[in-house]
């Protein structure tokens, strides 16, 4: 496994760089590529799913963006404190009848020493949305860096 910078423990500046990093990855919709910040053993649950190692991962990661098209997400710190970082996010996407959703969540990370997740829990709530409503399109602008995202 290669190690993933920053490492632990998480200052502001560190934890704000780990949580673009992961929007940055995500929005690639490339699960091979998204599981490689995660330990080969991470454990995951994601709304009323769970999960153990990259293998699983990737096949969840290859079956969410199979139905969940033209995905675009938005993350943001909500907290530190070692090697744990929160994240509230919001993503949008809509599914092959072409309904629009807006999925807003929060996730628990938490770091080995060499900066892979080895836990990742994510709570997360649907809203249906028409398209006109949709606020987030790709990956996040340079100029958008940093901004905090409404939540509505």
């Amino acid at each position: 496994m290669a190690p993933r910078s920053p490492f632990p423990p998480y200052d502001e500046q560190t934890a704000l760089q780990k949580v673009q990093a992961a929007e940055d990855a995500w929005n690639t919709r490339d699960p091979e590529r998204v599981a490689l910040a995660y330990t080969e053993d991470s454990v995951w649950r994601n709304r009323d799913r769970f999960l153990t190692g990259r293998e699983e991962i990737v096949a969840f990661l290859r079956e969410k963006w199979s139905r969940e098209l033209d995905y675009a997400l938005r993350k943001e710190l909500w907290g530190f404190l070692g090697d744990r970082i929160a994240v509230r996010f919001q993503y949008e996407c809509r599914d092959a009848a072409g309904q629009w959703w807006r999925s807003y969540g929060n996730e628990l990370w938490e770091f080995s020493a060499d900066g892979l997740m080895r836990r990742r829990e994510a709570s997360i709530n649907d809203v249906r949305i028409t398209e006109a409503e949709r606020r987030i399109f790709g990956p996040r602008p340079a100029a958008e860096r940093g901004v905090t995202f409404p939540v509505w």
